[in-house]
């Protein structure tokens, strides 16, 4: 399993809006998510700089790019768009981190 980990932000104002909109996700997008391989997947927030830290274990890096072609994903970065920074096709502005520690 491929651990990745990444940030985005949530506009000011917005963070209950965006816990709301998770509580939950679309089945389909969860059906997507599962369908490409994610497991144990979350998303943190740290209220003081408005952070959002992602957390996915992935089975391959190409099935999980394959996930932004879909059509449910396509349909909740719009729907995400106007309480979080997002980039021209949609998608949030995002980060990834590299990994400096794990412990089983």
């Amino acid at each position: 399993m491929i651990r990745k980990a990444f940030v985005m932000s949530v506009n000011p104002g917005k963070e209950a809006e965006y816990q709301r909109r998770h509580n939950p996700i679309w089945a389909d997008l969860a059906a997507e998510l599962k369908n490409h391989g994610s497991h144990n997947y979350s998303i943190f927030l740290d209220p003081k700089t408005l952070q959002l830290f992602g957390y996915v274990e992935i089975e391959s890096e190409e099935r999980w790019a394959q996930v932004a072609q879909t059509d449910a994903c396509r349909r909740w970065w719009k729907f995400m768009g106007d309480i979080m920074p997002s980039n021209p096709d949609n998608s949030p502005v995002s980060r990834d981190l590299d990994e400096v520690f794990h412990l089983e």
